[in-house]
């Protein structure tokens, strides 16, 4: 089946008015305008189409938190955020710690997933610091890498032996950093909303002390390490200092650490791990990405329960939702504001998390599998949590108002999601 986009402007180097003419999921010609007969016509006139996101960092919840998320909701809400690859993290129940778990997510995948899904294994068994080294040779051919996020490894020997592993089979390294000890019971970072409301508070530490070790670790050991959802300024010189080094270090942020602060926090929707920081982090967290010390925006969509969240500050979960708001609200507050440029976002979102991935991703070249999303940059709407294809509810962001809408998201060439208002002909 042939599929042909007219009229578009293409994301690449520099942006271009190219039709894409995909046949059997792959690109196989890109040119000013293109004929084709018998291609099945989508109109991109005023649309912009780029390389499908790809979210390094999220989480389907099943097996075990169906309650919370699917694989075939946790999909649907990634296509309509304009993602086609996901990275589930492996805090399920059972966690991904096997082949024989990781091979049996992967057939529920082949049957409810609608994007490509690939995730990560554990570091260790059960995500525990007593258990053992996963097999990572058994594993490491179907998953992006290893990581035990959710919890940050205490102990910096098995942190140690985890990296010489990965390092002799160049694996990756996720880490979820937070050094346990120095939580001091703490559920929001140290400041003004912390005191005025009786909230136990943690600061900046336990997340950069571990940042700092791992580091040390990996250039030690010469690992592929990647940081999580980095969100202190100290993180931020750490990295920055090991890849002046050149070390093989990289790492992510999310949404909302780079829109929001402590000062925020009004409700349980707002309570995630790491908090949410000073106005100071905020900012250096922007300058990083805008100039590369971080790699790329990833969501960290933890689902839960609206009844879990609505228990109240001291007793929800952490975690915010992020797969069908991250591009609109990165596009809106620094394309929009000229702090970047689109080509920046885009590579980002896409470019970016498949370098790190070792995936032929994130360009639209001829030959390439057809991965790709047309997004309506001057669409406006509010966000409107009600409305999700994800059961999680759990946003900071309901009624902000943002531009830059994905309409469309095409996995191997094929319609993974299509906004109402976006129209198909023949």
């Amino acid at each position: 089946m042939r599929t042909l986009l007219k009229n578009g402007i293409v994301i690449r180097e520099q942006n271009e008015w190219l039709d894409v003419l995909i046949d059997d999921g792959i690109i196989i010609d890109l040119l000013p305008s293109i004929s084709d007969q018998d291609a099945s016509v989508i109109d991109c006139t005023k649309m912009t189409i780029a390389p499908g996101f790809i979210d390094m960092h999220m989480h389907l919840r099943e097996p075990g938190f169906e309650h919370k998320e699917t694989i075939a909701t946790g999909t649907k809400a990634a296509a309509r955020g304009g993602y086609t690859t996901i990275c589930p993290m492996p805090n399920t129940k059972p966690v991904c710690d096997n082949l024989k778990q990781l091979n049996a997510f992967m057939n529920k995948v082949k049957t409810d997933a609608c994007v490509h899904v690939l995730p990560y294994a554990s570091i260790t068994t059960s995500l525990s610091d007593h258990g053992e080294i996963v097999d990572m040779e058994a594993l490491i051919d179907q998953v992006a890498g290893f990581s035990n996020d959710g919890v940050g490894i205490q102990a910096a020997d098995l942190m140690y032996k985890a990296m010489q592993k990965a390092s002799s089979l160049e694996a990756l390294i996720a880490a979820h950093c937070e050094d346990e000890k120095l939580l001091f019971g703490g559920i929001v970072h140290k400041g003004v909303r912390s005191e005025s409301n009786g909230w136990m508070a943690m600061t900046s530490l336990p997340e950069t002390l571990q940042i700092a070790r791992d580091i040390l670790i990996a250039e030690e050991t010469n690992a592929r390490y990647h940081v999580c959802h980095i969100s202190t300024k100290e993180g931020v010189r750490i990295v920055r200092e090991a890849k002046e080094r050149n070390q093989k270090v990289t790492c992510e942020v999310t949404p909302h650490h780079l829109l929001l602060e402590n000062r925020d926090v009004d409700n349980s929707d707002f309570k995630m791990n790491p908090p949410l920081r000073g106005v100071d982090d905020k900012y250096a967290l922007i300058q990083a990405l805008i100039e590369g010390t971080i790699d790329c925006v990833a969501t960290d969509h933890a689902p839960h329960a609206p009844s879990e969240k609505a228990q109240g500050m001291e007793k929800a979960p952490f975690g915010v939702v992020g797969l069908e708001t991250a591009f609109p609200l990165i596009y809106t507050n620094l394309v929009r504001t000229r702090m970047a440029s689109l080509q920046q976002a885009i590579a980002w979102f896409s470019l970016n998390p498949a370098k790190i991935l070792n995936l032929e991703a994130g360009r639209i070249v001829k030959g390439r599998v057809a991965d790709l999303v047309i997004l309506d940059l001057n669409k406006k709407r509010k966000i409107d949590k009600n409305t999700f294809f994800s059961k999680g509810r759990n946003t900071p962001f309901d009624g902000w108002e943002c531009s830059g809408w994905p309409v469309m998201t095409l996995v191997e060439g094929k319609v993974a999601f299509q906004d109402e208002s976006f129209g198909r002909s023949k």
